[in-house]
């Protein structure tokens, strides 16, 4: 994958992120490969917004939505797949449907309950279960459907210890949490940023199989789409980042502290995390943000905007995304499906402590962000917000262990 198509998607991930409400999950690489497509049938003013949306242009677009669908094919831990379907009434010009990855082609009918089931169906099989239906609905007037389906799992290399949570201060303070903690020997794990809305606090939960996923914390004032922001710049090392390490001693950061702890015999220094586990699921109506995606011009029913797809007048009548992700403390998974369908239109003795240790504390206590990022290319793959942590869970019997991801 080239880095430019890699600098394009996460140039579309931080604008998304701007434009979202807090505890969300979104997947721009999904959403930027459909638009690529439909760049590519585009005219007029629809086809130049789609490209601006892009950043390349619409008669490159095809080739690099191809180009980022057979890279996220070959990223282990990854599963991509690209559908399109017609109604058996609409002829779709052949170099247009060419372009396409094989297989990826349907055709539905009348039946639209039928229909829909199918188009759910592959939603559920290509993610894994984790998105069980297709965002769009087919109705009369529907008469093409092109989608993308995105998911993916790591597991840590080091797994997080489960212990309760309760926040002092902040949002969270006065709640039991599910808490993840764990210590480790690489400090420069995590390190902070300076950015013209504040600083942030940055950590890498490494996968094993080349997917990381960062956990971002800004300070108190910034918005969810700085913290991403500035994310997106630490992935793509466009900010300097400051490792642990190499920091003094002290409040160094949000969340993040460096001090001197007592320890039984002398030792290098360590890094202590503790999070909390997250589910978040969000649903995205992308023609509530058009302009972000180039789809103004596009979703006007009243003229016809792809005649390189299809004879037949057509204009985009939903575009939307249903994304999933979870934390916890064995892993990390993630879904996002796609869809934009197109319409007519127009306990123990004390030890004895003679040494002290530096241990680099990161606390993630109050609301901050994630991104799912493949290590090699540096592609953000999936991001989000968590506001709503998971709580602690009650123990029905003696003795019961709660689940692990």
């Amino acid at each position: 994958m080239s880095a430019e198509t890699v600098g394009r998607v996460n140039g579309l991930t931080a604008r998304w992120a701007q434009a979202l409400p807090e505890g969300t999950a979104f997947s721009a690489p999904g959403v930027w490969s459909l638009l690529g497509f439909l760049a590519d049938g585009a005219t007029g003013p629809a086809r130049a917004e789609l490209a601006g949306a892009l950043g390349v242009s619409a008669d490159q677009a095809a080739g690099a939505a191809r180009e980022l669908l057979v890279a996220l094919a070959s990223v282990s831990g990854l599963d991509a797949a690209l559908g399109l379907w017609t109604h058996q009434g609409l002829a779709l010009r052949e170099e247009w449907r060419a372009g396409l990855p094989a297989g990826t082609y349907g055709v539905f009918g009348d039946d639209l309950v039928t229909a829909q089931e199918r188009l759910d169906a592959w939603a559920a099989e290509r993610t894994g279960g984790l998105v069980e239906r297709m965002p769009v609905t087919l109705t009369r007037d529907a008469r093409m459907v092109l989608a993308s389906a995105l998911a993916l799992r790591t597991t840590w290399r080091q797994p997080f210890a489960e212990q309760p949570l309760r926040p002092d201060a902040g949002p969270w303070r006065g709640r039991t949490l599910r808490g993840l903690h764990r210590r480790s020997p690489r400090p420069d794990r995590v390190g902070v940023t300076g950015t013209a809305d504040g600083f942030v606090t940055a950590l890498t939960v490494p996968g094993d199989n080349g997917i990381d996923v960062h956990l971002m914390l800004g300070e108190e004032r910034m918005t969810p789409g700085q913290v991403l922001a500035a994310g997106v710049g630490v992935v793509e090392r466009a900010l300097p980042l400051a490792g642990g390490g190499s920091l003094p001693h002290g409040h160094v950061g949000p969340g993040l502290y460096v001090e001197q702890q007592p320890a039984v015999e002398p030792s290098p220094p360590t890094l202590d995390v503790r999070t909390v586990a997250y589910e978040v699921r969000a649903d995205h109506d992308l023609l509530a943000l058009a302009g972000l995606f180039g789809l103004t011009t596009a979703a006007d029913a009243g003229r016809a905007h792809f005649p390189g797809i299809s004879d037949f007048p057509l204009a985009i009548g939903q575009a939307r995304q249903s994304a999933l992700a979870q934390f916890g403390p064995l892993g990390f998974r993630a879904a996002a499906v796609t869809a934009v369908a197109a319409a007519p239109g127009g306990v123990s003795a004390p030890p004895q402590y003679r040494y002290e240790s530096t241990v680099v504390r990161a606390v993630f206590d109050r609301p901050f962000g994630f991104l799912a990022v493949d290590r090699e290319s540096r592609l953000v793959l999936v991001a989000g917000w968590v506001t709503d942590p998971a709580p602690e869970p009650v123990m029905s019997f003696p003795g019961a262990v709660p689940p692990g991801l």
